[in-house]
């Protein structure tokens, strides 16, 4: 792997690393986010099953495992879709990083051309 150095001698790997910090932790935040609202509505769910858990109507009874039998799969889901998610993500950063590394030229090429764009939408909306 080659590296790149700046005047200061400072690798450009090094000034990657806030960045990379930087979206591990949005993605972080957005993921515990919406978590705890998933959270919250399946804590509600098994409270209202609770609650009705003393009835002896018989299809109630049923109501309520079919329900219980669904927050488990919703868990589970859950879960794996949560594991999957990572997965991917880690993948794209490490396949992101791997690109930076080998063609740090066309990346801050792209980045350029993203910011020129960028900036441009900005002050049209403005306009």
């Amino acid at each position: 792997m080659e590296m790149t150095y700046k005047d200061d001698d400072r690798s450009v790997l090094s000034d990657a690393r806030p960045f990379t910090n930087v979206a591990g932790d949005a993605a972080q935040r957005a993921r515990e986010n919406g978590g705890q609202e998933v959270r919250t509505l399946l804590a509600d769910v098994q409270d209202l099953v609770g609650r009705v858990a003393h009835v002896a109507d018989p299809e109630i009874a049923r109501l309520r495992i079919r329900i219980e039998s669904g927050l488990a799969t919703t868990r589970k889901a859950l879960a794996d879709g949560t594991d999957q998610v990572q997965r991917q993500a880690k993948a794209a950063m490490a396949t992101g990083d791997r690109y930076v590394h080998e063609q740090p030229w066309q990346s801050v090429g792209i980045a350029a051309v993203a910011g020129l764009l960028v900036g441009f939408l900005v002050a049209r909306r403005q306009a």
